[in-house]
């Protein structure tokens, strides 16, 4: 049997296309079936390399007996999170409100109208740990519906109007100044863990975007405290687990708070922002550990993630075959000391197992190791590390590979194209330069093709049918001015204005607030709104850094302003919830300092250019070229000659200039490096 999801673009949906379960896709078809039918709707909310979503897939809805009950009271809708941020954010939210935690996989029963009333997340086959089992929920809420609908509909209007009453406050008047700042670094300190880099415990998210204010923090007031932890972090996330120490990338999290057990997928947007901020901190620091893990976090991404038509798949499952061919986690990534030994000899393997910290107990399960760096980083044989990686990577490939989500999500290509061209221009690498413009090609062809609004997903160069989104729109944006500043293509930040203004057009609300959702889409029983930074940028604070970086680019005071009244959000925010708001932070230290805007007029990847995008100045934007065209590409340039024939860089901020500089070296100081 196969179900209304066989013609899903979405490999998430596409996984349960041959599940008993008469899947309907989210549509307006699927709520009116539940109307005819009187029977509520059973909303199942996840992603494709969601292990705990294969979970409950496998042990309930590919049963006949669960699905044959499912069917018959209910109509089964399963939504990919990735393709719908607006409806797992609205009933997540709900979810949230309810039981007070979420995750994936998300479970809410619905009536016809859409309004939620009973939640949950993962349902086991039988009841344990005092949670009920999946079939005895399924009865239970049948029960309800046919013997208590008063109560039922009570519910749901009550649910509803909660969600509706929470107003967003988005800090009044006013941006986020040296106080806010200086209050979101103090936060900071207190929630820092000292012994293991980080914040918090466990699990132990990878904090990119926190780093990045840190960074940029340090650049504009000289605290070290803050340059210590960003490098500190960064330290113990590349010597740990999380980091895949044979082919580069990162793991979603760790779940411990030591970095040592990664949770094993690998997601495009971790590895994007990652990639990023370890060049943002080789880029301050010289680090040759950060200038290693940009790299190779950067070559992950384009042998693993890249798609044939030159974008980036969503992610790698955490779960692969094992020797014995079941589904494990971390099965392609962990090793024993035996299988060491298989692979390198007895002598290389207690070499490698030292130097990876593999031990006869294992640091996982079943006697396996995830491999880190767990030694002082003292000197060692880097000819025979090499060698022994290499090795290790090459027996590696023989596993089984883990599944890859193969649909391209906007967003998370606009985050990568602006890591990707920023590493290949700070290191020399013109060919990470063109598979960013590669993927940035592909999102205009395809994504925002010949609608002129951006499409959420692709997959095999085919648009899907979800409209875009707030993050959408400001990380592709924020990506297009990356790649503008590197390549000298004036091009992508026209691309980036046509994005900016829809923002302004259609994202938009009173006193700056932003929606996640555009004016005319499709209307949920609450219109998504979230400002906190979590796995990536909210789309409020991608959209506030692109509209400034915009503003600095063009002159523009529309977007100036557009991005002040956003960052109101983070003045509230910043003090009492930093790690939350890492990004929007970010940005708030961009507008401190300017951003400043640095003109060169001289050739593109010419010393000039290249001391420019190395400046640390927090968000600095960098336009070069030229010729009598150049001023045609950027506004920047328009007056701005090479001085007595020499290339020339012009730096300003706050309407005032600097004088023009010859000098690479005078230039590095006016930018901070």
């Amino acid at each position: 049997m196969v179900n209304r999801l066989a013609d899903a673009m979405s490999p998430y949906l596409l996984q349960h296309a041959d599940n008993p379960v008469d899947w309907w896709p989210w549509s307006p078809e699927a709520f009116e079936a539940a109307r005819e039918r009187d029977v509520p709707v059973l909303l199942s909310v996840g992603y494709a390399s969601c292990h705990w979503c294969h979970v409950m897939a496998h042990e309930s809805f590919e049963d006949e007996t669960v699905a044959a009950y499912l069917n018959a009271h209910f109509v089964p809708v399963k939504v990919d999170r990735e393709e719908r941020p607006d409806v797992d954010a609205v009933y997540m939210e709900a979810v949230q409100a309810a039981t007070g935690h979420g995750g994936w996989p998300m479970t809410v029963f619905l009536t016809a109208d859409a309004e939620p009333f009973y939640f949950g997340t993962y349902f086991p086959p039988e009841a344990r740990h005092g949670s009920p089992s999946f079939q005895q929920v399924l009865e239970g809420v049948a029960a309800a519906w046919t013997d208590r609908r008063e109560e039922v509909a009570e519910v749901a209007g009550r649910i509803v109007a909660d969600l509706a009453g929470r107003s967003l406050v988005h800090g009044g008047d006013g941006v986020p100044g040296e106080q806010e700042t200086a209050q979101a670094l103090l936060g900071l300190t207190r929630e820092y863990d000292e012994q293991h880099g980080g914040f918090g415990g466990a699990p132990k998210f990878p904090p990119s975007m926190v780093v990045e204010f840190l960074l940029r923090h340090y650049a504009r007031t000289g605290s070290e405290g803050a340059l210590q932890m960003a490098a500190d972090s960064c330290a113990a996330m590349a010597r740990g687990g999380i980091y895949d120490q044979l082919g580069g990338g990162f793991a979603r999290y760790s779940v411990d708070r030591e970095w040592v057990v990664p949770h094993f997928e690998k997601m495009l947007y971790d590895n994007a922002l990652l990639c990023r901020v370890y060049a943002h901190l080789w880029r301050t620091t010289g680090s040759d550990e950060a200038r290693r893990i940009a790299l190779e976090t950067a070559d992950f991404m384009v042998r693993e993630l890249r798609t044939a038509e030159g974008g980036f798949a969503s992610a790698l499952d955490a779960d692969s075959e094992d020797a014995d061919g079941k589904h494990v986690e971390g099965a392609f990534y962990v090793w024993t000391p035996a299988q060491l030994r298989e692979v390198l000899g007895e002598e290389d393997a207690a070499f490698a197992a030292a130097y990876f910290g593999v031990t006869e107990e294992g640091t996982f399960e079943e006697g396996s190791s995830v491999l880190r760096l767990p030694g002082e980083a003292g000197p060692v044989d880097a000819a025979r590390v090499a060698d022994v990686r290499a090795r290790l990577l090459a027996a590696r490939a023989e596993r089984p590979r883990p599944g890859l989500d193969d649909k391209v999500v906007a967003a998370w290509n606009g985050l990568a194209i602006a890591a990707l061209a920023e590493t290949g221009a700070y290191f020399d690498r013109p060919d990470l330069v063109e598979r960013a413009t590669e993927a940035a090609d592909l999102l205009v062809r395809v994504h925002l093709g010949e609608v002129a609004r951006l499409t959420r997903t692709s997959r095999d160069g085919r648009a899907g049918d979800n409209a875009g989104v707030l993050e959408d729109y400001g990380d592709v944006a924020e990506g297009f001015l990356a790649l503008a500043a590197v390549t000298g293509e004036g091009a992508w930040l026209e691309f980036a204005g046509f994005l900016l203004d829809i923002v302004l057009e259609q994202f938009t609300g009173d006193g700056g607030q932003l929606y996640d959702t555009a004016h005319d889409a499709e209307q949920l029983i609450r219109r998504p709104q979230d400002p906190t930074d979590s796995a990536t940028p909210s789309g409020w604070t991608a959209a506030a850094g692109a509209l400034l970086s915009y503003a600095a680019y063009t002159g523009s005071e529309a977007h100036r302003t557009a991005a002040e009244g956003a960052l109101g959000v983070v003045k509230a925010l910043g003090p009492r919830v930093p790690r939350f708001v890492g990004w929007g932070l970010a940005v708030a230290e961009a507008l401190l300092d300017g951003p400043r805007e640095v003109a060169v007029a001289g050739p593109v990847g010419g010393e000039l250019h290249r001391t420019a995008l190395l400046g640390r100045a927090p968000g600095a934007v960098v336009a070069a070229g030229e010729g009598p065209g150049a001023g045609a590409e950027f506004p920047l340039l328009v007056d701005r000659p090479p001085v007595g024939g020499e290339p020339t860089a012009y730096v300003c901020r706050h309407f005032v200039c600097d004088a023009p500089t010859t000098d690479a070296g005078e230039l590095a100081g006016k930018l901070g490096g």
